[in-house]
């Protein structure tokens, strides 16, 4: 892997799972909102939030299949005295889809920026969870939530805070229950990048790399 690249490329291929909604505008551009389903090997579909221009999402229609190349990006959405992070695949490119290609691949390059959390599940499988900054243009940053799993996680579990990384993936949806303030559980939907090989890059002649088992 070079250094001289995207710190932040994300490919996906999929069907508009949802309306397209209005979001936001931004220097005189309409952006748009939608759910792309993803397809797994296991069948099972990713739902992953899309945000588009509205040049990009001109004569789309719900249930399309798109490919969409473009950016894993966060920001902070204020509820109530508290922030949430908000993630979304940001479309740089929508197009025609293509035949035999892997529907999901993610590339990022940023910062550890919390210990990692290693813990094994019930039925002993190891993960790690951990948070990158990854830098983009006029001086901002995504903040990714990141999980590994197997020998990367052991592989990660001890990395220190600052470590620089360079790790290829897909992002993923998961469904979880949350309990509010006021007792009730709500149902969320969270994303996070699935780590499939990590390159650690903090110190060029110690460049250390490996693959999930």
């Amino acid at each position: 892997m070079k250094n001289d690249k995207s710190t932040n490329t994300v490919f996906l291929q999929g069907r508009i799972g949802s309306a397209i909604e209005y979001s936001h505008d931004l220097y005189g551009e309409r952006f748009y909102e939608f759910k792309l389903n993803v397809p797994r090997l296991s069948e099972h579909l990713d739902e992953i939030p899309i945000t588009a221009s509205e040049s990009l999402i001109d004569g789309l229609k719900t249930d399309e299949l798109i490919a969409i190349s473009g950016q894993f990006r966060s920001f902070n959405r204020p509820e109530g005295e508290r922030s949430r992070l908000i993630l979304s695949v940001f479309a740089r490119e929508i197009s025609t889809p293509q035949n035999d290609v892997n529907p999901n691949t993610a590339e990022l390059i940023g910062y550890i920026c919390k210990p990692p959390i290693y813990r094994t599940t019930p039925f002993n499988r190891e993960i790690c969870d951990v948070l990158l900054a990854v830098n983009r243009a006029y001086s901002k940053s995504d903040y990714i939530p990141c999980i590994a799993w197997g020998k990367n996680a052991r592989l990660i579990k001890n990395a220190p805070v600052g470590q620089k990384l360079d790790v290829s993936g897909r992002i993923q949806s998961r469904q979880y229950t949350k309990r509010l303030d006021d007792g009730n559980v709500q149902t969320r939907t969270a994303y996070e990048f699935s780590i499939g090989a990590i390159e650690f890059l903090q110190k060029e002649s110690e460049v250390a790399s490996t693959s999930d088992e």
